[in-house]
């Protein structure tokens, strides 16, 4: 539910996470404290803006301060994203994240720092501010599977892309003529009746333990080889993105759940940058 302490005013922002398949928001308080969080999957979302978000609809007579977006899902996705906006919020002033060498904390390690991905920057941003002065390995498990590695000082020292747990089952059942097209509840389904990951025995189990366990190495080789380089020191992996639950199921070492630190790190964000401004005017 709403916070109707924010009844009648503009002292909130909206800040909104348009991912590859699905979009995420959250009104942020003053304080930056996300206040009501929500999600629309793209392929499923129809109508327009307050249809597609719940909880906005309790609150038709609020506008927010401004609107915060960072956008992984390209072009298509940025125009739909704004048609929605114009017909809930016309002439809200909007800004779309880029990544930058430094902000709030974070060095960017990318050579070309706007090329990072800006759900990735932010997803950073979130983590160390959620987790200070810790070593970091920040895995985000959607359409694509991303690791980062963030050093307790706020240097990231780079990553890696792989494709996600739903889209590797989808590509091998696209590109071979044997396999079976598995959905994630229907994958799910056969990881659940199966607590121990060994080998399968018909071909959806087989397909989706498969994937998982690729996923899950994948993951374990990143962290311990990140450990490593640090010479031994603790390393905290954050967990987070909608194929959680999958992997934490497959994982042996230790993990935190955290599944809003791109939308915290788009608050943080705009708190700096809109600080920045009314010092430079």
């Amino acid at each position: 539910m709403i916070d109707h302490d924010l009844a009648g005013t503009t002292n909130y922002r909206l800040v909104i996470d348009a991912g590859n398949s699905r979009t995420k928001w959250a009104l942020v308080h003053a304080d930056g404290g996300l206040q009501t969080l929500g999600v629309f999957s793209h392929e499923n979302a129809q109508g327009d803006l307050p249809s597609r978000i719940g909880g906005l609809r309790e609150v038709d007579f609020l506008a927010p301060a401004d609107i915060w977006i960072s956008n992984a899902a390209g072009q298509n996705v940025a125009a739909r994203l704004s048609e929605m906006l114009d017909v809930r919020w016309p002439g809200i002033t909007r800004t779309t994240i880029v990544s930058r060498s430094s902000q709030c904390g974070v060095r960017n390690g990318y050579s070309e720092p706007t090329q990072l991905g800006t759900d990735r920057w932010a997803g950073m941003i979130g983590a160390r501010a959620a987790y200070p002065h810790e070593h970091l390995l920040i895995v985000t498990l959607g359409t694509a599977t991303t690791i980062e590695a963030l050093r307790a000082d706020g240097i990231f020292v780079g990553g890696l892309i792989a494709p996600g747990w739903s889209l590797m089952m989808r590509s091998l059942g696209e590109h071979t003529a044997q396999l079976p097209m598995l959905t994630p509840a229907g994958a799910r389904s056969v990881l659940a009746s199966r607590p121990n990951l060994l080998f399968g025995t018909d071909t959806p189990t087989s397909l989706s333990t498969g994937c998982a366990l690729a996923q899950a190495n994948l993951i374990e080789h990143a962290y311990l080889t990140w450990r490593s380089e640090l010479g031994g020191a603790p390393v905290r992996m954050i967990l987070g993105g909608g194929g959680g639950d999958i992997m934490a199921a497959t994982l042996t070492l230790p993990y935190t759940r955290h599944d809003h630190l791109i939308l915290s790190g788009l608050a943080l964000i705009a708190q700096d940058e809109v600080m920045a401004h009314k010092h430079r005017v």
